[in-house]
């Protein structure tokens, strides 16, 4: 099955920050990764996120983070960030179970 990558706003500026390698190089994992099987976790590319309803998992691009939730057959992608960022980005929008 096929799956609707969806950016949230806030998703589409942190890609607009990104170089341009970081950007290509995302773009093709999420591309890779997210189209397909969003929640099918690995030992080190994707990660179901525990104690969190949302976001739901992770996907790992070297140092950077995109974070995601899966609703049918969406993939509503809502941060891009930094590896460095990626804990205070959580702990403000991370929505505890």
């Amino acid at each position: 099955m096929k799956y609707e990558i969806i950016l949230s706003p806030e998703a589409v500026q942190d890609f607009k920050l990104l170089d341009v390698f970081q950007r290509t190089k995302t773009k093709d994992l999420i591309e890779v990764h997210l189209k397909y099987e969003p929640t099918k976790t690995s030992r080190s590319r994707i990660k179901r996120l525990k104690g969190l309803r949302r976001p739901q998992f992770r996907l790992r691009v070297e140092e950077i983070r995109v974070f995601y939730d899966v609703i049918e057959n969406r993939v509503e992608i809502l941060a891009i960030i930094p590896k460095s960022k990626a804990s205070q980005w959580l702990e403000r929008k991370g929505d505890r179970s």
